[in-house]
């Protein structure tokens, strides 16, 4: 079974292995993905914002990147997501396996359920990362020592534009705890197509107005952090085992494509 890595800020490929470049074409635009060889021909890798990180969230086409996935036949996919922190709990080059989100964006394409030609359903997102595949990639954090917060909230805004600290005390207070500006709409297009999607959120600054006046990014450590991120998503893709998982059975009733009305 294939499954796939989705690799944001800073995590641009898997290094060691050897991937193929392959454009997949969707009905929502194409999207292109990095087909692992050899003893990485399990895996399928997607940098989101392109490996020369030259596509901007907003600009970012979600659908096509999710629905390539589907079509190629992945079922478990993990993402990461390099994030501000909004709480002490989770400090930067912090790790977060995120169960919750708050969605700020505007203006995205966000759902497959587009009516008429495409159908249309009510996704239930009372858990809006897959429970089963979160519990594994936990369960192999602790096997390998690694440091990681069980439950966290992601706050996800538009962009590019970083958040002002009024913004930031507001996302504190609602619950939030860490920052980005990609989460949505991937997370709840995955499940509207029932894959079993999970993501981790490693977090690289602290939010505005929290620590000091500038921004510091803390690079010291990134990329051992970033190695130890891409290890813990192979081993969990290769040893979870998952049946019966709530992902599958996300919408309520199917509404059936229909012709559009002249």
């Amino acid at each position: 079974m294939l499954s796939a890595i989705i690799g944001g800020t800073g995590v641009y490929g898997i290094p060691g292995g050897v991937f193929t470049e392959e454009i997949m074409v969707t009905p929502f635009g194409k999207a292109k993905v990095y087909r692992g060889e050899g003893e990485y021909a399990d895996l399928v890798f997607l940098a989101r914002h392109g490996v020369n990180h030259s596509v901007p969230p907003h600009k970012i086409n979600y659908k096509a990147n999710i629905k390539a996935l589907s079509m190629l036949g992945v079922k478990n996919v993990l993402a990461t997501f390099a994030v501000g922190s909004l709480r002490e709990s989770v400090p930067p080059l912090g790790l977060v396996a995120l169960d919750q989100f708050l969605d700020f964006t505007s203006g995205r394409d966000f759902t497959f359920y587009e009516g008429g030609k495409w159908g249309f359903d009510h996704c239930v997102m009372t858990h809006p990362y897959c429970t089963s595949l979160r519990k594994r990639l936990l369960e192999v954090a602790k096997e390998k020592a690694l440091p990681i917060q069980s439950a966290g909230t992601y706050v996800c805004t538009n962009g590019p534009r970083l958040e002002t600290a009024a913004e930031v005390r507001m996302y504190a207070q609602l619950g939030g705890d860490v920052v980005g500006m990609t989460g949505v709409p991937e997370a709840p297009l995955a499940r509207e197509l029932g894959l079993h999607y999970a993501a981790v959120a490693f977090s690289i600054n602290w939010c505005a107005g929290l620590k000091s006046e500038v921004m510091e990014m803390h690079e010291d450590g990134l990329e051992a952090l970033k190695a130890s991120i891409l290890d813990l998503f192979i081993t969990t893709l290769r040893s979870v085992q998952i049946s019966g998982c709530e992902c599958e059975h996300a919408s309520l009733g199917y509404h059936p494509p229909v012709e559009e009305e002249e």
